[in-house]
């Protein structure tokens, strides 16, 4: 009977010992898979490239300016495409990002879609990015 009431003393801690390694586990693998994604998937950290062309939405709302980035003599050139936001004091996100591509071709549809070198996107959520294909 003593070592049932001994046994049940102890399942507390065991519990909580490993919840506290579960959570320390979980959080662990959450940080090394944002830290994958920072370090090769984040389109903030896209390579700032040497501008080509532009185009502004039917209404002016938006800009979006196409950049080419050279990786050097290992990698072709891809093309990169930021929206700007010309009422929001100029704020830009990265919607467009695709490998070997040398030449951007830029085309509004309505006030929200822009098809950049045959890819549609409403800029209002839209991004593409061809390591995600």
């Amino acid at each position: 009977m003593t070592t049932s009431v001994n046994k049940n003393k102890h399942d507390p801690f065991r519990r909580k010992s490993l919840l506290i390694i579960l959570i320390c586990s979980l959080s662990f693998f959450c940080l090394i898979g944002y830290g994958v994604y920072w370090a090769f998937f984040d389109m903030n950290r896209l390579p700032t490239g040497e501008y080509l062309t532009e185009e502004t939405s039917p209404d002016g709302t938006y800009t979006l300016k196409a950049y080419i980035s050279d990786g050097g003599a290992t990698t072709s050139y891809a093309i990169r495409g930021e929206l700007v936001y010309n009422e929001k004091k100029n704020k830009t996100k990265n919607i467009y990002w695709n490998y070997r591509e040398e030449d951007a071709e830029i085309n509004w549809l309505d006030d929200n879609t822009v098809v950049i070198n045959g890819h549609a996107l409403n800029v209002l959520h839209d991004k593409f990015d061809y390591r995600n294909q």
